[in-house]
């Protein structure tokens, strides 16, 4: 079975279980083409994707000859593959730098309590700020958490009054400052 035979019993299978509606006079039937559309998504990732994924997350460096050989395919279809994967934006192939070798010793999570009108503003503008590694909008008591990067405490402080006090929106903030991290991973578990 070759890739598009995949994709097509992939397909096949989308189109059985979508929910149907049928017009006894032409009979014809449609398909909800928001449950298409997730479903189909959801196919064009396969076991091999996935296993390529895992081995990029432990080696960002391997090659497409050395994953080729650990999941028995070609070099070409791996090629393929990341092409398709890197094009579609399902990874991005990046370098994860160790923030204190490169002098950044302070870093922190920051929750953010925002006036209700102003979440998606104030993360879009948290999300702009130098210092943010990551920015998410979420439930509970913060609307808002973001991770920071800073060389010390005093920039961490300055950073937090000076940058986060002053966005419109944001009511209260609570800092929890790295003591150390046990791990600095990215990506889904294998």
């Amino acid at each position: 079975m070759n890739k598009s035979d995949g994709y097509q019993a992939n397909l096949e299978q989308i189109f059985k279980s979508a929910p149907r509606t049928l017009d006894s006079n032409v009979h014809t039937f449609s398909v909800d083409p928001r449950t298409l559309l997730g479903q189909l998504e959801q196919s064009r990732m396969d076991e091999l994707d996935r296993k390529i994924i895992s081995l990029l997350e432990r080696n960002g460096r391997a090659s497409n000859a050395r994953i080729a050989r650990d999941v028995g395919v070609s070099e070409g279809t791996v090629r393929r593959r990341l092409k398709r994967l890197i094009s579609e934006q399902i990874i991005n192939v990046i370098a994860l730098p160790d923030p204190r070798k490169l002098g950044y010793n302070s870093e922190a999570l920051i929750g953010v309590q925002v006036d209700p009108d102003k979440v998606d503003d104030v993360a879009s503008q948290m999300a702009n700020l130098e210092h943010t590694r990551w920015v998410t909008i979420t439930t509970g008591s913060y609307d808002v958490f973001a991770w920071a990067t800073l060389p010390n405490a005093e920039s961490l402080g300055r950073f937090l009054r000076d940058e986060v006090g002053a966005i419109d929106g944001v009511r209260r903030t609570e800092t929890f400052v790295n003591l150390q991290v046990m791990k600095r991973e990215f990506g889904i578990p294998a």
